[in-house]
Order: structure tokens, then C-alpha cells, then sequence
């Protein structure tokens, strides 16, 4: 086991969506390392094993679940095997999470000789698709939505429990090109205010985090070139940022624990940047 610096954290259940991805398998070994169990849930089961696996082979303790967070069955089953292999979730973490290319626009601006383009990859406002918009959303907010619904409800009435959302620096300012997201995400922050209060009689803390650019599977090649060089939007972004460089994934990990440990038990409701000060940066 690592050097917990959080010992309230030892032994805690800790369930993550999208456990399997960059960002919360980083999230998923730092928990662990605090001597919580964790259970990495995942649509992909052979990345959430992998992260289990590399859990338990350092001494800690992980178990990995196939779930589909827009399937409340899924999530059931999920929390039968969790329940019945660590015990009840103390803390759930909301990582699953995307965007989809047909709720995207091709360009930033609307011009008016845009309307003329005939070019079957050409997308404006007026040609997002429904069905992309709908994807974007469920998967982003219906999808924290339905595992607090159900994992949530074993921590009413008892001490030391939390829910942890990812929400996104969109939700302050929206990101061009992508309406889907960034209004799926300024959705999850307002739920987590809204269930914040909500859950306040019942011991439940609920918090997310903001985070800015990190380099993951999803955004790589819109952001870097093969080369390894920057994209036109991946300079952009770095130019904004005025720490200069993209987030590592290690730079959640000391909010997390501390949002989700007894260090910060008056703290709910809020949404914290970790965005190397893009959202307070106002370009000049």
C-alpha cells in the first residue's frame, strides 16, 4: 500500500464510471493507494480489469465491472457485485463522459457563404444532428444522473459519504464548434449544486471537478499532430491557458482526495478549475 495521507479514506468503497479512461484510471490508482477499495466500472471490461489488475498488483485492492451508465439494469447488477464483494459505495465518481462528432460544428463562426457549402463532412448549426446532440447528452449528464440514482441511495443516513461529478471548464464558458458538450456539461454542474441541497439533511456531499485540457484517447488528434506537434486549435488552447501547458492527469488526483475526504466535510455544492487558469484568463 502507498503512504496514505488521507487515512479517513482507508477502506471506503469507492465506485468510478469510465474507470478505465486516462483520467479516472489515474483517479482509480490514487484512491487505491489511500487504501480505498475501488471498483473500476467501465463499458470496456478489458480496460477496467486492466486497471483493477495493476491496482491489486500493488498491493491495494480493486475489482473491475462491465457497466453501461445509461442502463439502469446495468447499473444494478453493477452495484449487486460491488456490494456483495466490499460492501456498500461511500463515494461514487462520476467519470464516464464524451463528445460525438455529429453534435459538432465544422467551423467556429456561422458566415453566410457557409450556407452554400455542399461538402458532405460540412457541418453548421443548422446541420447538427439529433441524434449526435441526444448521444452527447445522455452520456454526459443522464449518465451521472442514473449512477447517483443508484448508487446514492445506500449512503442516505450514513457518515463520510460523497458524490464526485466531472463536469468541464465549458460548463463556465462554452468551447466553440461543440454545443453538445459544453451544454451537457454546464448541466452536470448545475445538478451538482441542485443535488447538492438536495442531499444535505442525509450526510451526502456533492461536488465536481473542471477540468481543462488534458491530452486523452478522445481529443489526442484534434489537439496534436501526428508529429507530435500542435494542431491550429491545439495552440490555440495552449495560448489561453496561462500556465502554459496541458493538464497531466496526476493533477486531479490532490482535489479529488481532498473533495471526497473528511478534510473538506463543509464543502459541498461546488465546482473547482483545474484548468491551469484557462477560465480566469480573459485573453489579454
Amino acid at each position: 500500500m502507498d503512504n496514505p495521507k488521507y487515512k479517513d479514506l482507508k477502506g471506503k468503497v469507492v465506485a468510478i464510471t469510465g474507470g478505465g479512461g486516462i483520467l479516472c484510471s489515474t483517479l482509480a490508482h490514487a484512491f487505491a493507494g489511500q487504501g480505498a477499495k475501488v471498483c473500476v466500472m467501465d463499458l470496456n471490461m478489458e480496460s477496467a480489469q486492466t486497471v483493477a489488475d495493476m491496482i491489486n498488483k500493488s498491493g491495494n485492492s480493486a475489482m473491475a465491472v462491465k457497466v453501461d451508465v445509461l442502463d439502469r439494469e446495468s447499473l444494478e447488477d453493477a452495484k449487486k457485485r460491488i456490494t456483495e464483494n466490499f460492501g456498500p459505495c461511500d463515494i461514487l465518481i462520476n467519470g464516464a463522459g464524451g463528445n460525438h462528432p455529429l453534435g459538432t460544428t465544422s467551423d467556429p463562426y456561422l458566415l453566410k457563404e457557409d450556407l452554400k457549402k455542399t461538402a458532405k463532412d460540412f457541418k453548421t448549426f443548422f446541420d447538427l444532428d439529433m441524434e449526435g446532440i441526444q448521444f452527447v447528452f445522455n452520456l454526459n449528464f443522464i449518465g451521472t444522473l442514473l449512477p447517483t440514482q443508484v448508487f446514492s441511495k445506500d449512503m442516505v443516513g450514513r457518515k463520510g459519504c460523497s458524490v464526485l461529478n466531472i463536469s468541464s471548464m465549458n460548463a463556465f464558458t462554452p468551447l466553440t464548434k461543440i454545443p453538445a458538450y459544453s451544454g451537457a456539461k454546464a448541466a452536470v454542474s448545475n445538478f451538482t449544486q441542485w443535488l447538492a441541497v438536495h442531499f444535505s439533511k442525509v450526510d451526502i456531499r456533492v461536488n465536481a471537478l473542471a477540468p481543462g485540457f488534458f491530452l486523452t484517447d478522445q481529443n489526442r488528434s484534434l489537439l496534436t499532430e501526428p508529429e507530435g506537434g500542435l494542431t491550429a486549435r491545439g495552440a490555440t488552447i495552449i495560448d489561453q491557458t496561462p500556465m502554459g501547458r496541458f493538464g497531466e492527469p496526476e493533477d486531479l488526483v490532490g482535489t479529488s482526495l481532498w473533495l471526497c475526504s473528511d478534510q473538506s466535510k463543509f464543502v459541498t455544492g461546488i465546482v473547482v478549475p483545474i484548468d491551469g487558469g484557462f477560465s480566469a484568463f480573459s485573453g489579454v
